[in-house]
């Protein structure tokens, strides 16, 4: 009788094991849908920088991999996107800048967005919802954008300054 239940034991333990197996492959969140139409926009430059960054190759690039964020559909593409995206910061971060824009102020702002594109694929690795990490990042990449604007339009001569 005791050989009987221990029997009967062992075959629901293993019943139950299978089923919760079964639970574990059905959860697959690789095929989490992504809503763009909640994300920011991208800011504008004005002519003034624009001029300026047309020369610039690395940034270029960089844009064009940028743009290819608004096109995402779900977590793997935005995995994908934040990859080259990545690739191409790091490749913008050692190129040469335009010599108006290689200042101090500029060169922060890039750091920053570099911070919120790894908090995006932190959340893509851990498998957590990146909604509000991409709005963080585009919000970064905005104020980085916006800061060739006022490089540009500051008409204050900072070697006047320093020299009284």
């Amino acid at each position: 009788m005791i050989r009987f239940i221990l029997l009967l034991l062992i075959c629901i333990g293993f019943a139950s094991c299978q089923e919760k197996k079964a639970q574990l492959v059905s959860n697959d969140g690789s095929t989490y849908e992504l809503s763009t139409e909640k994300w920011p926009k991208k800011s504008d430059v004005n002519a003034k920088a624009q001029e300026i960054l047309k020369d610039w190759v690395e940034f270029n690039a960089f844009e064009t991999t940028f743009d290819a964020l608004y096109n995402v559909a779900n977590r793997d593409d935005l995995k994908l996107t934040i990859e080259d995206l990545i690739e191409k910061q790091n490749a913008l971060e050692t190129s040469k800048y335009p010599k108006a824009f290689d200042i101090p102020q500029v060169k922060s702002r890039q750091k920053i967005f570099k911070t919120y594109i790894l908090k995006v694929k932190g959340a893509i690795f851990y498998r957590t919802v990146p909604q509000e990490s991409v709005i963080e990042m585009i919000k970064a990449y905005n104020s980085f954008r916006n800061q060739f604007n006022v490089v540009v339009n500051n008409s204050l001569d900072m070697d006047l300054i320093l020299e009284e």
